[in-house]
C-alpha cells in the first residue's frame, strides 16, 4: 500500500485533526532526537497546541534549551516565561473587557439621550398638530356644534 500525497490544508474534524497532531509532534520530537545524536548538535524543539498548550523537546539529558540568540535557557526558564505570558494574556483580556463594557454602557447612555429625545420631539410635533388645527378652525374647537345651537 503506497503513501498519496496530502494536500496542506487544515484537518476540519476535530478528533482527526488532534490524532494527526499527536502523531506528527511526536514524529517531530523522534527527528529533532536523530538529528542531535547523529550530528552532535544542540536542538531544541518548542510546539504549542491550538488550545495553547506547550510542548518541548531539548537535546542532551539537561533540562536545557538554547535560545535564538545562543543563550542556554532552562525549561524552569521556559515555564516561568510561559506563565508570565499568560498572566499577561489575562491581564490584557480584562483590560480589552473593561473597555468594551464602558463602551457599551456609553452607547446605552447615548441610546437612552436619542429615546429621551425623540419623545420630546413626538411631543413638540403633537403639540404643533393641535396649535395647527386650532388656526385652522379660526380659534373655535367643534365648529360643527357652535352651528347646530344657533339654528
Amino acid at each position: 500500500m503506497g503513501r498519496r500525497k496530502l494536500e496542506m490544508k487544515r484537518i476540519e474534524d476535530k478528533s482527526r485533526r488532534q490524532v494527526t497532531f499527536s502523531k506528527r509532534r511526536s514524529g517531530l520530537n523522534k527527528k529533532a532526537q536523530r538529528l542531535s545524536v547523529l550530528c552532535d548538535a544542540a536542538v531544541a524543539v518548542v510546539v504549542f497546541s491550538s488550545s495553547g498548550k506547550l510542548y518541548e523537546y531539548c537535546s542532551g539529558g539537561t533540562n536545557r534549551c538554547i535560545d535564538e540568540k545562543g543563550n542556554v535557557v532552562s525549561v524552569n526558564d521556559m515555564t516561568e516565561l510561559e506563565e508570565e505570558l499568560s498572566a499577561a494574556l489575562m491581564h490584557t483580556r480584562a483590560r480589552k473587557t473593561q473597555l468594551m463594557m464602558e463602551r457599551i454602557s456609553s452607547f446605552l447612555e447615548q441610546e437612552r439621550k436619542l429615546s429621551e429625545e425623540k419623545e420630546e420631539l413626538k411631543q413638540q410635533l403633537a403639540s404643533a398638530a393641535n396649535r395647527k388645527v386650532d388656526i385652522d378652525d379660526g380659534g373655535q374647537r367643534g365648529g360643527l356644534d357652535d352651528t347646530a345651537d344657533n339654528q
